[in-house]
């Protein structure tokens, strides 16, 4: 059988569970029992520099190099992104706090007082960060009520000091320490 018999078959099989309708709020809760960190997206255009926070990061391939991330297809800047010609992902350090709020508000001057430097393709990035990604655009995909951006990695910078910055259900938290190397 082919995979896309196969495909077929799974989705007639499934089709109730398909379409079960889940509370968005209990799905939103139930997600943020998931710790994730917080990164910082940045990218230029004729219009200027634009960023916004993101817990939506992983890594997706190490050969070639891809990461990804999901913007809500109600985001402003949603347009300018998908036509960028590269951007940055930055990994935030657990002081950063400020600068993930900032970036996560719409409507105020998100790059004033905030320090950044110009990455290798002319995108934006934070000076300081645990980790920064540069990439250039691999793919874009529909995922629902957002979009998810595959970025192919063309450089990155791991020498921000520190512990990351780390969301868990609502909320900012830090990284500790459960267990003594022995």
């Amino acid at each position: 059988m082919d995979a896309v018999t196969h495909f077929r078959e799974f989705r007639s099989m499934t089709a109730i569970d398909l379409d079960a309708r889940l509370d968005p709020r209990e799905l939103r809760n139930a997600l943020g029992r998931f710790a994730t960190g917080i990164a910082v997206v940045m990218a230029k255009d004729s219009e200027g520099p634009m960023g916004v926070t993101v817990n939506s990061f992983s890594a997706v391939s190490l050969d070639p190099p891809l990461i990804l991330f999901c913007m809500a297809r109600s985001l402003h800047s949603l347009e300018r992104l998908e036509k960028a010609k590269a951007y940055s992902v930055n990994i935030l350090l657990e002081h950063q706090k400020e600068i993930s709020n900032r970036f996560a508000r719409a409507g105020e001057d998100k790059f004033a007082d905030t320090p950044c430097a110009d990455g290798r393709l002319g995108e934006p990035r934070l000076e300081s960060a645990h980790a920064v990604f540069e990439c250039v655009p691999y793919a874009h995909y529909d995922g629902g009520d957002h979009v998810i951006f595959v970025g192919r990695v063309v450089h990155m910078h791991t020498d921000g000091e520190g512990d990351p910055l780390l969301y868990y259900r609502g909320s900012y938290r830090l990284l500790a320490s459960l267990m003594q190397d022995s």
